[in-house]
This record gives C-alpha cells, structure tokens and sequence, in this order.
C-alpha cells in the first residue's frame, strides 16, 4: 500500500508567520505534527510520502505513484482541504481524512470515503483492521479518550525539517478549565492526560538524532494542566536533558496562574522555556466572568505579565473582542492593557463560536449564529450576531488593529518589554541563520520599511541598554513585519 499524507496549505494568518520565515529562508512554521504521528501508526508494510503543500506542491507524479491519501487539517485549511480532496478523488485515489476539521464537520465532505474521527489512538486501529479485511466503515469515532501514554513517537523521517522554523511535540492532552468559547475540551477532555517523563524525553531524543537544534513548540493548550507530575516527572527530566543538549529552547500555552507558582517558573525557565503564550481575552471583568474564565478573574493581570517577563520568559498573549459583557469603550481598554504590559506578540481576534463549544450551543438556540465560523480568529470576521452591534464591532476592531501595529506602537511595546525582561541562562546559541536574518532585518525594515525610524532607535537602544537582548529585539521586529502584513491583508479583504 503506497500512501500519501497530506498536510492542507494554510491561509496567510496571524500564527503563520510567513512573512516572517522568509527572513532566515524558511518554508512554513512547523511540520503537522498529526500527520506524523499517524504514520507512526500505520503499518510497516506500507510505503508513506508526507506532502506538506505549506512546503512543497502534490505533483501528478506523487498521486500516480499512491494508492490512498490520509488528509488531516484544521478549520481554517477548509477551502484548501476542499480542494486537495477533490483533486485526489478526480485521480480515482482513496482518500481518508481526520483531524479537527473533519472531527467537527465530516457531513460537508461526501466525496470523503472513510472519516476517522476524534483521537487516533482509539479509531485508526479499527479502521485498519477492518480495511485489511476489505469491510473498512466510512466513519469510525470515539467518545472516550485514549491513553497517550501509548502514543508512539513522531515519524520525523518523513518530514524535510530543514524546511521548518520550528518543531511540535506534545505532552499533554485535555484542560481543566471550561472556558464557554473553547472547545479543548469537547476535543480532548476536562482532565489532562500526560505522557512520562522518560517518553517525552524519547521523543526529543530521537527528534534531536534526526538533526533538529532549533526552538521546540510544545502544542499542548494547556501545557501546566497537571502542575505535580511535571515538578516531579517532565520538568526535572528536562532540566537533566537540557544539560546535555544545551541551545535548545521550549516554548507553550499555559494559564495565567502559571504567575502564582514561583518554583513552576523557575523550573520551567530551567529546562530551556523562554515563551509562552497566555489566553488573557480581556481586562474587563464581566467579559471574563460571561466566558467562565475564572482563573484570570479578580487579579492584576498586567502585573502577572511582568513578573513572568521578569523571570525569563516572554509572554505572547491572546485577547478577545465581542463578548456581550464589551461596551464600545473595550477598544482602547484592550489598547491600553497590552500597550502597558509589553505583550508585543498580541493576537486580538473576535469571539466566534466554535461547533462543539458551550457557546454555539448557547448562541445557536439563541439563534445568534450568522455563519459559519472560519477558524481564524483574527481574520476581522465573526460568526456571531454581536451584542454592541456588527458595525459598531467591526469598526472598533479595525481601529483597534491600526493602533496596536502602527510601528510606533509597536516598537514601543518592544521596548517596555526589554526593560523589564530578564534573559533565561538557558538561550539559543548565534547561528548564522540569525545572522542572515539580521543583515536582511536592516534593509527591509531599517532601510526600505515603513518602520525605519523606531527600528533604528529600538536597535541602537538595545545596544546602549540591553546588549544581550539585541536578537531578542530583530526577531520581535521581524514578527511586526509579519503581523502588521496579516493585519492589513486582513483589513482589505474585509472591505473595511
């Protein structure tokens, strides 16, 4: 059986960061790590070509030489999943899909002609089994949840990692947290299930023997879920690995109570973290109250920040427009906020309301849902009949992006970043690739850009002030280019 993996190519969004990969010559963020981990899972038997179309076309060539294609993608790779399955079926190939675009919404994929759902772990032994046989059932799901702890490690053979800016792995699955508009939950559970140390430790392993010396995203939604085993399980089996492969950094998404637990961040810092992102939705409280977002309620969320920025790590931070509890005045509320806490890297979206999420339930009897939604939440659209009013919304959304990724905000940000950020020991080494990108950094941005001014006075107050952090600061102004090209694509595309 000779089988395709097919990875969908993604939209030019916030989290893309294509823009930005072409400064250090990079194709895509990250290798689907799903995709990776099925092949894993597939029989030794069988012939596996990964096709990632962020990094490389599916060529007449590939589909001639396959028997069958596994597509996996996530909601905002609709319209192109749309389109490679169609093209793959006009080729007579057999094409089975999972992934958390199918999982929500297989019934709008008749051509599809097998589903396997939910978690792999606990559907794809079935579908298998069954397919052998020649009875493979066009859906296989699963209501419970499996035991990762039997997950096998990432077929990283497959992928061209050269091509990637980073890596993913993952630790965990599941959130205790029930946030109304999330659905983590739905997908993966209330409880976090963990993998060991010692497995975790394996997958790095062999990730760091295929050549891999760069940054490590941990993909978990929650990767503090389980605060005990990973003070006395991962963490001090981190701490023991980054030793003998020093340069290698980590970065997650955790919760904002990640501030209240001094030794967690310590330990964290130690084994090799230097950013995580945080869901902060909002400095209004009755926002946070109408999501059930009760663990970022009743504190001083910007000091939170400060004092993570202060131990080593630089906090991303997602925020949220839209709810019913937003009053016109929450634009420049949100403005203020991230400008003050020196969050530069702040994804602001609008609510929409995911399939399988408290919210669209709620909404949906309400009959407050206008579309569908499109799994990208900083794209300026909603799928939400808001209460403040659509126009009112959108209009205040758009000012608010203007605002926030105009270059002088935005290398303010930067720099009251600086000020308070204190360099991990635990850091990447120079590599020539950050050199490259440096040297481009100043002719785009400091030569050609519209941002030349504050990157130079940025730049030189580095220098004076914060000499270590000068790559800290050119990667974060290479991010601004890429945010500040979604933001306008964005803009325009809406007729805004």
């Amino acid at each position: 059986m000779k089988v395709l993996l097919l990875y969908p190519e993604f939209p030019d969004t916030f989290w893309s960061f294509k823009h930005a990969l072409k400064f250090v010559r990079k194709k895509a963020f990250s290798p689907p790590l799903g995709l990776l981990t099925i092949a894993a899972m597939l029989p030794e038997t069988w012939e596996l070509r990964l096709i990632d179309l962020n990094v490389r076309t599916l060529t007449d060539k590939d589909i001639a030489w396959a028997d069958g294609a596994f597509v996996s993608a996530m909601l905002v790779q609709r319209d192109a999943a749309r389109q490679l399955i169609t093209r793959c079926k006009d080729t007579g190939l057999t094409v089975v899909a999972g992934g958390p675009l199918f999982t929500s919404e297989h019934e709008n994929y008749p051509e599809v002609d097998h589903f396997v759902l939910n978690e792999a772990e606990l559907t794809l032994p079935c579908f298998l089994r069954d397919f052998a046989q020649g009875r493979a059932r066009r859906l296989y799901s699963a209501s419970d949840f499996a035991d990762i702890c039997q997950t096998p490690a990432p077929a990283w053979q497959l992928a061209d990692l050269k091509a990637y800016g980073t890596v993913s792995v993952q630790y965990s699955r599941g959130c205790p947290f029930r946030c109304e508009f999330c659905n983590i939950v739905t997908l993966f559970g209330h409880r976090p299930r963990i993998k060991t140390g010692r497995q975790f430790i394996a997958e790095l392993d062999a990730l760091y023997e295929h050549g891999w010396r760069g940054s490590i995203f941990i993909v978990d939604d929650n990767f503090i879920g389980n605060k005990r085993q990973l003070k006395t399980d991962l963490l001090p089996a981190l701490i023991a690995w980054q030793k003998q492969h020093r340069g290698i950094n980590f970065f997650t998404e955790v919760s904002i109570d990640l501030a209240d637990d001094e030794q967690l961040v310590e330990m964290m810092v130690d084994a090799g973290f230097d950013t995580v992102f945080v869901g902060i939705e909002s400095p209004n409280e009755a926002s946070l109250a109408e999501c059930q977002k009760g663990q970022n309620r009743n504190r001083d969320l910007v000091q939170d920040v400060k004092r993570l920025q202060r131990a080593g790590l630089q906090v991303q931070g997602g925020f949220i427009l839209g709810f019913d509890s937003d009053s016109p005045s929450i634009f420049q509320k949100q403005i203020e906020f991230i400008q003050n806490s020196g969050i530069v890297t702040a994804m602001v979206g609008l609510l929409q309301a995911l399939p399988g999420t408290r919210l669209y339930e709620r909404l949906q009897q309400a009959g407050r849902l206008c579309k569908e939604t499109s799994g990208d939440n900083v794209d300026g659209s909603t799928n939400i009949v808001p209460a403040m009013g659509m126009e009112t919304l959108l209009e205040g959304y758009r000012s608010l992006l203007l605002t926030l990724y105009t270059p002088k905000n935005y290398y303010r940000r930067i720099r009251i970043f600086l000020q308070e950020y204190q360099r991990p020991a635990v850091c990447t080494k120079p590599t020539f690739q950050r050199q490259r990108a440096f040297i481009r950094s100043v002719f785009r941005l400091g030569i050609f850009g519209k941002e030349r001014i504050p990157y130079w006075k940025t730049l030189f107050w580095t220098l004076f002030h914060r000499p270590e952090l000068v790559s800290t600061m050119v990667a974060m102004a290479i991010y601004g280019y890429h945010f500040r090209k979604v933001c306008e694509h964005n803009l325009l595309d809406s007729g805004k």
